[in-house]
């Protein structure tokens, strides 16, 4: 299943094209998310002798909003420099277990999609790019490759610019459960992503939806199978679509999304964390 991290390294592969530097791998981003997520939220000593104590308020002087604490609060646990730098290492603080986890997932191979949606300052979404791939591809090179294709290569749309990247929503679809779908109609709204094939006055189309666009756009099974004809190239009549020899092959995955505002913060974190490990050098 994809992870808010898979999305950090997204973000992270494409801000590092954008910035000309060099990108951290996935294997690395998914420990220091790991490490990230699990640091304490406050800086209270209290609530470390009782579970029984309220929560701290922002009138406690020990008070620390979590956004902040994260960065204040530090691991004992520290390590050198190249921990961060080295692909093959394990950057400090991370446990044994979360650094299997992580090896196992940029192994792992999935068929896969990246999404980046403007966001408004409404929180309006305004789709800038979604390629994919039905060949299963390791994720670490295969999000990284994926991440600036879509960025750059929908011909839908403009190539995204380092001007427009704070305002960016970058969602990743691991797809899985591929299996024919026995008529067009055999498939559940929310649950099934569709990829459909035909033949239509001699030319043969294919297109697809990920499981969440139908229920996204409020259509009805029908109106998402048209609408998917026609993103494949139909222009027959609507109402013909069933005169159509359609074969469906349904496929599941959920799709995860993560803010550029989330990963900013979690990117200042690694820079902290990066420097602090430089200065005990």
């Amino acid at each position: 299943m994809a992870t808010q991290a898979h999305c950090a390294h997204c973000f992270e592969s494409l801000a590092a094209h954008l910035e000309k530097r060099p990108a951290l791998s996935l294997r690395q981003v998914e420990a220091l998310w790991s490490k990230y997520i699990e640091e304490p939220t406050t800086t209270n000593p209290l609530l470390e002798d009782s579970d029984s104590l309220s929560p701290p308020t922002a009138a406690d002087p020990a008070y620390k909003p979590a956004a902040i604490s994260r960065l204040i609060a530090r691991s004992p646990a520290t390590g050198s420099s190249s921990s961060l730098q080295s692909e093959g290492s394990t950057p400090s603080g991370i446990s044994e277990a979360s650094s299997a986890t992580s090896m196992l997932s940029t192994t792992e191979a999935h068929p896969l999609f990246v999404t980046w949606n403007a966001v408004s300052k409404s929180g309006d979404k305004r789709l800038r790019g979604c390629i994919g791939t039905f060949e299963a591809q390791e994720l670490d090179k295969g999000l990284k490759s994926y991440s600036l294709t879509s960025a750059f290569d929908d011909t839908r749309f403009d190539p995204i610019s380092a001007a427009e990247l704070s305002s960016l929503e970058c969602a990743v679809t691991l797809l899985t459960n591929f299996e024919p779908a026995s008529s067009p109609l055999d498939w559940t709204l929310g649950t099934h992503g569709l990829r459909i094939a035909f033949t239509y006055n001699n030319r043969r189309y294919g297109a697809t939806y990920l499981p969440d666009v139908a229920r996204e756009q409020g259509w009805t099974k029908e109106e998402t199978l048209v609408s998917l004809m026609r993103k494949a190239g139909y222009n027959g009549k609507k109402d013909d679509w069933k005169k159509v020899n359609l074969q469906v092959v349904r496929y599941q995955g959920k799709k995860v999304s993560l803010g550029y505002g989330e990963w900013k913060e979690w990117r200042g974190w690694v820079d902290e964390e990066m420097a602090d490990d430089e200065d005990e050098d």
